[in-house]
């Protein structure tokens, strides 16, 4: 993902740089020309340059956040699991629109069709309903996201940009849309700041020619195909990644860039009327060009700490169990193979211990969620301390955490297992409201045999843990050899 992450800002790089370096060439041969080649060839195009950049700065943020929400490992899960706790899916929708301030946040189910929002389960969709045929042209698409312009289901009266992004469980099969929305009024309001910034008219259209989004003095028709004299240019438009040209309208020249903002499929067009005060900007090329060349850098720099930002969220959600903070399956398969490839090179030992809390459902049962959260998180932080920096703590699944013991034997397993379980049993316990709970765990401990596989090792400390549930629990079990 740093490789990623560094291949992009260096494309970005180049790319402003080489818009940047032609613009300087370009506009020093054209410092004579007429005012028309000035805003045709250089003016305008490097207005929609910044424009387009701050675009991607303010737009692109939604689209990272539905990322993320597709990769998250509880999403999915939680699925997987039967959406049994509607609760928690919504917790974590809200938790989501209040983080990162968008106006809503959702997950449609396609295997029980519900429509999950921040505030509750708003419906089931179904392919009869004309306000559900988004989500079904989402489940039937071949990318992985959209953007769409929509009204909120939870809003009826407001227009929302959507980014419908694909959920797939582990084995790449479709389970489902999450993403978030943006109100459209706050969009327009970011599109009256450019226009206010630049003086320009800016606007986005669809494939079609449809008009997206506008600023609030826009005003003609809806689509390009019916504005007087830009309707002869539209296919060009459309059909292009990139145009500059001119149009005339109301007996005046208009000129306009467009070029594709490739993660919304859209075109974003600047327009600008022929000013005679236009004709200073040959006196001001280098303090423009100047101001441009800050304003590129401080895109650059904007660019690379939001991406950064992202990565590095993004990267601890990937690998961290977000409960407890201690690894997750997917880094501990990845580190338990490494260690494994280590023990069989070296030839020394590796043990694993597995523990699994004594009546966990219990505590549940009795004391809520939030106490058996606690209880969870009490035994990863006391486990945690009790073992070495060179040690690794997974939480495995549910109430059941994964110990690895890199050049340790059985008989120091063992003595780590006991020095845990006799900490948890006689420690103070957890405290939740006025009342105390205790903590017991039934602990399992293997050392890797010659022969053995990592698959062997798991499986034989597994059955060592549920050896010592079957001798009363609170107890420490060796694998046999």
């Amino acid at each position: 993902m740093h490789n990623r992450k560094l291949r992009f800002v260096a494309i970005l790089t180049i790319l402003l740089g080489t818009g940047f370096i032609t613009t300087c060439f370009i506009s020093y041969y054209v410092a004579h020309d007429s005012i028309s080649s000035q805003i045709a060839e250089t003016t305008l195009p490097l207005t929609s340059d910044n424009i387009y950049s701050e675009i991607q700065r303010d737009l692109l943020r939604p689209i990272f956040i539905s990322s993320l929400m597709a990769q998250d490992t509880f999403v999915r899960d939680w699925t997987l699991a039967g959406e049994q706790d509607e609760r928690a899916i919504i917790r974590y929708l809200k938790e989501i629109q209040k983080r990162y301030g968008t106006v809503t946040s959702f997950f449609v189910s396609d295997k029980t069709r519900k429509y999950y929002h921040s505030t509750g389960v708003l419906k089931k969709v179904s392919e009869s309903d004309p306000q559900d045929a988004w989500y079904f042209r989402v489940q039937k698409m071949h990318d992985d996201y959209e953007v769409n312009v929509d009204t909120d289901t939870a809003d009826r009266n407001s227009l929302t940009i959507f980014i419908n992004y694909r959920v797939y469980d582990y084995s790449g099969n479709y389970i489902g849309t999450t993403g978030v929305g943006l109100a459209v009024e706050a969009v327009s309001d970011l599109i009256n700041t450019y226009q206010n910034r630049y003086g320009r008219r800016v606007f986005f259209t669809d494939r079609e020619g449809g008009i997206t989004l506008r600023g609030a003095e826009h005003q003609g028709p809806e689509n390009i195909r019916q504005i007087p004299g830009l309707a002869q240019h539209a296919t060009q438009i459309l059909t292009s990644p990139s145009n500059s040209l001119t149009y005339e309208k109301d007996g005046k020249t208009i000129y306009l860039n467009s070029r594709l903002v490739a993660e919304f499929d859209w075109l974003l067009l600047v327009e600008q009327m022929e000013d005679p005060a236009e004709a200073r900007i040959a006196k001001t090329l280098i303090g423009n060009l100047a101001l441009s060349l800050v304003i590129t850098v401080i895109v650059l720099v904007l660019v690379n700490l939001t991406i950064g930002r992202y990565q590095r969220k993004l990267e601890e959600m990937a690998t961290t169990d977000k409960l407890t903070g201690v690894a997750n399956r997917q880094v501990f398969d990845i580190l338990f193979n490494q260690a494994f490839k280590y023990a069989k090179r070296r030839g020394g030992p590796l043990s694993a211990i597995m523990l699994d809390l004594d009546h966990f459902k219990r505590v549940n049962d009795t004391f809520g969620h939030q106490a058996g959260d606690l209880v969870l998180t009490t035994t990863a932080h006391t486990v945690k301390r009790l073992i070495r920096d060179s040690d690794l703590l997974c939480r495995w699944g549910g109430e059941e955490f994964f110990v690895l013991l890199p050049d340790c034997d059985q008989v120091q397993a063992v003595a780590v297992a006991e020095k845990i379980r006799h900490t948890l049993e006689t420690q103070k316990g957890v405290s939740f409201g006025a009342q105390t709970i205790s903590i017991t765990a039934s602990f399992g401990v293997a050392e890797l045999l010659p022969g053995d596989s990592k698959t062997d090792l798991i499986r034989r400390v597994d059955n060592a843990m549920y050896i010592a549930k079957e001798k009363g629990r609170n107890f420490v079990e060796l694998a046999g050899r």
